[in-house]
Parts: C-alpha cells; structure tokens; sequence
C-alpha cells in the first residue's frame, strides 16, 4: 500500500486536471492541507463517473480519516431513562456505526457544493466520497423533479461507518416563527425517515437536528416535534425494526434541549 502523501497526491492531480481553470492550483506540502484541498474538490465536483483506481484511492483514504476519528458503537451510547428504545449523542455524526443516519439534504439532494461548508450535508457527502453524489444524482435523475419538503429517501453510506444515509429535506423558515404547516412538515421528516428505515429492516437510526441551522427552525421547537413524533410513531406502529433510535447533537444548546425531553436530567 502506498504512503498517504503520495495517495493524497495522486488524488489531488487527477481530480484538478478533471478541470481547466484548476490548473494553477498547486498541490499543498502538508497532509492536512491535503486533506482540506481533497475534499473542497470533492465537494465541488460534479456526478459524473469515477474511475476505479481513483475510488479505490478514495476509499483508502476515506478508511483512514474514519478510524483516525474513531468509530462510535451503538452499545456505547446510553439509552434514555425513560424511553428505552431512544439514545442521545453528542458529536460527529459521521462517526457512528449504527445502520443508517440521517442527512438535513436541501431539495437538490446531491449534497452541499460549497467548499469545506460545515453543513451536516457537506459532511456526510465528504465523509460518504463521491459515490454517494453520483448515487443520489442518479435517484433524482430517475425522480424527475426536486426532493420535496418532508419525504426521504435512502442511499448507500460508501465509507460510512454506517451502512445506509436517509436523506430528507426540512422546511426553511423565514419568519421568526415557524407556522403550523412548516412544524407539520418537519414532523413528517422524522415519520417518512422512520418508514423508510422499519422497509428496510433496520434495527438502528441517528437522526440529526433536521432544519436547525441552515434552515434556522428554533432549536426547542424542533427537538419537541422530534421526540414526539419519534414516539408517537413507535406507538402507532408496534411491529416496526427499530430498537435503537438516536438522536445526534451537536450543539451545547441542543444537548440541553434533548437531555430534558429524553429524561437525562
């Protein structure tokens, strides 16, 4: 196997020469200005095909970014005290190994194209690598029109620690409120990202903090709707997979907020 330097090199020279106006891009000397340029491309990069060589370097790398950032095990997050099929988590949300996690994608679907954005869809998407871009293109290609607001829809997780990515798009808020409508859409998030998972069999989910920040939905607001639908749903459907449902934070705010509901106090 071939030193990271020398794999990042290669990475960087076939994804610049894949564009004219890259060419007076220089390659960076140090690994994590490497890893920085690699994934700005990767983030900008079209869903056109890959070449096997360069997938096969992308996924080395990809491999070791993830152990480097650690595998968090399902078994290791606590369950809720009194709700014992819902866990709470803090961090990254690409490192958990749970059957699927759940992407804020906007109506689009094939992740965020802006350079190293700190948008949870930018860091799935980088974390994923390009197969999952060219995999969503393909289901919205086939779909024919944009993702709408409150459906979801499922794809590969690629270098993942997790197996799949459930994909939902949350309602934008641009009042200071959000209106009956918009709460009933981001409730049918967490409901559609729930059928789709219990269709496939899945035994555990992540949900992110679906519309919170780009989409600025109130952060206290959001986490009630989720945890009420989340059980809600449970109730009305007794025979559905999921026995493990957590809920990923990423903020002290949101932490606060679902501690609270969840019974962690």
């Amino acid at each position: 196997m071939i030193s990271e330097n020398d794999r990042l090199n290669t990475l960087l020279r076939t994804l610049l020469s894949e564009r004219p106006e890259y060419s007076n891009i220089a390659v960076p000397d140090s690994i994590e200005d490497k890893r920085n340029l690699l994934r700005a491309l990767m983030n900008v990069r079209a869903p056109y095909p890959i070449d096997e060589e360069t997938l096969r370097l992308q996924d080395e790398e990809l491999s070791r970014q993830r152990e480097e950032k650690g595998v968090v095990h399902l078994d290791t997050i606590p369950q809720s005290p009194i709700y014992p099929r819902l866990r709470l988590w803090q961090g990254d949300i690409t490192r958990l190994d749970v059957d699927a996690i759940v992407n804020a994608a906007n109506s689009q679907m094939l992740g965020c194209f802006v350079p190293l954005h700190k948008c949870i869809d930018n860091a799935i998407h980088s974390a994923a690598g390009m197969e999952l871009r060219e995999e969503c293109e393909h289901i919205m290609r086939h779909q024919g029109h944009e993702e709408p607001t409150g459906q979801a829809k499922i794809t590969h997780g690629y270098n993942l620690p997790a197996k799949w990515v459930i994909h939902t798009v949350g309602p934008i808020i641009y009042g200071p409120y959000p209106t009956e409508e918009e709460c009933k859409l981001l409730a049918d998030c967490y409901r559609n990202c729930l059928k789709l998972a219990s269709e496939h069999r899945l035994e555990s989910i992540a949900f992110c903090c679906i519309s919170t920040g780009e989409f600025r939905f109130p952060q206290a607001k959001a986490a009630e709707i989720a945890v009420a639908t989340v059980l809600d749903y449970l109730k009305e459907q007794p025979d559905c997979t999921l026995s493990a449902i957590v809920f990923n934070v990423f903020k002290d705010q949101d932490l606060a907020l679902y501690k609270k509901l969840l019974g962690y106090d």
